[in-house]
């Protein structure tokens, strides 16, 4: 820990901690940060044990459009399948690898190294996410000491320009209005010097959205306004009108932000998604309709942020039949294993 968090102290103060012990370093080149017109991308699991092969999913999401990809852990088959495809790329350093790389600044190096220095140039990596949804105060609570050494170290002195965590709407305290979106206080302590050092490697924060999960423990909620379908404002917040949950969940965490050291970040939605099957108000229907929404949707921005496109991960590009949970985990996909379309949706 020691040696992870010196390396955080010197990252900061912008230090020259010289060679590290597998020699210099030459900079890594991840993709810049910017709110084009190809906002979406799709999250790509592997909890299914009737899954295409890698080079088979590059296939799917080069002939459909699909230039952004968010995978879990640095799958080699997947990664060795990415080069050259021109898709970028959201790489997660898995929970299990959190220690490892908070403890020893070589181990990062070599993570480093073996996920990710040896697949450059041919591999586009957009960021590097380190910790998905680790919280003081939910089942990944043990691996919150090591999230900011772990990011500090991965980030090797700014060598990584885009290092980045995953964090989600259990965070948040309050959520409504959007306006009065505020971190639980009792996250504080985790979280701020997180977003300080996100702030200060101009790096977005990862926020995985999820209207279904919120919808469906609102009693007596509009399924429309989770839906995108809603005619009409279903929220007045001062001058804004809210006319879907996604631009309210997303604009509570801004406000959130605001209310911390982390006022300047960009918001990247690292997940989102509607289930076809397996609970309440889940179908096809439903789920292509949220789905195609959200695509045609996210270029327009939030009520607090209009014009600003809102870069976006669809969750997820398959049906997974080994995945945990509620019944309805197994049913995100946008394509069953066998390749066809769950229903049909629109990229362009």
């Amino acid at each position: 820990m020691a040696a992870a968090m010196l390396l955080f102290t010197l990252l900061i103060a912008g230090s020259d901690i010289g060679a590290y012990p597998c020699g210099h370093f030459l900079t890594l080149h991840i993709s810049k940060y910017d709110a084009d017109s190809q906002s979406i991308g799709v999250c790509y699991g592997k909890l299914g044990d009737n899954l295409p092969r890698p080079q088979e999913v590059i296939d799917m999401h080069k002939s459909r459009n699909i230039l952004r990809m968010r995978i879990y852990d640095p799958h080699h088959e997947t990664l060795q399948a990415l080069r050259g495809s021109n898709i970028e790329l959201v790489l997660d350093v898995p929970l299990q690898d959190l220690q490892s790389l908070a403890l020893d600044a070589s181990a990062a190096n070599a993570w480093v190294q073996t996920n990710v220095r040896a697949y450059l140039p041919d591999v586009k990596f957009r960021y590097i996410g380190v910790g998905n949804e680790v919280s003081p105060i939910n089942q990944n609570a043990q691996f919150v000491p090591f999230v900011l050494p772990a990011l500090a170290a991965v980030g090797l002195q700014n060598q990584i320009n885009k290092v980045s965590t995953v964090i989600e709407t259990g965070v948040l305290g309050e959520s409504y209005p959007p306006s009065q979106g505020a971190f639980k206080g009792e996250l504080r302590s985790y979280l701020d010097p997180i977003l300080a050092f996100l702030v200060n490697n101009q790096a977005p924060i990862l926020v995985n959205v999820h209207p279904y999960i919120s919808h469906i423990n609102i009693p007596n909620a509009n399924l429309q306004y989770a839906l995108f379908t809603s005619p009409s404002a279903d929220v007045s917040d001062g001058q804004l009108r809210y006319q879907n949950l996604f631009d309210a969940i997303v604009d509570a965490f801004y406000s959130a932000l605001e209310k911390t050291s982390g006022s300047g970040l960009v918001i990247v939605v690292s997940e989102t998604g509607w289930p076809s099957n397996g609970g309440p108000d889940t179908s096809v229907e439903n789920a292509r309709t949220y789905n195609q929404n959200l695509v045609q949707h996210v270029g327009r921005g939030t009520p607090k942020r209009p014009g600003k496109p809102i870069e976006t991960y669809v969750f997820a590009m398959f049906n997974e039949n080994q995945k945990g949970g509620p019944e309805y985990e197994k049913y995100w996909g946008l394509f069953y294993p066998n390749k066809q379309p769950v229903y049909p949706i629109n990229f362009v």
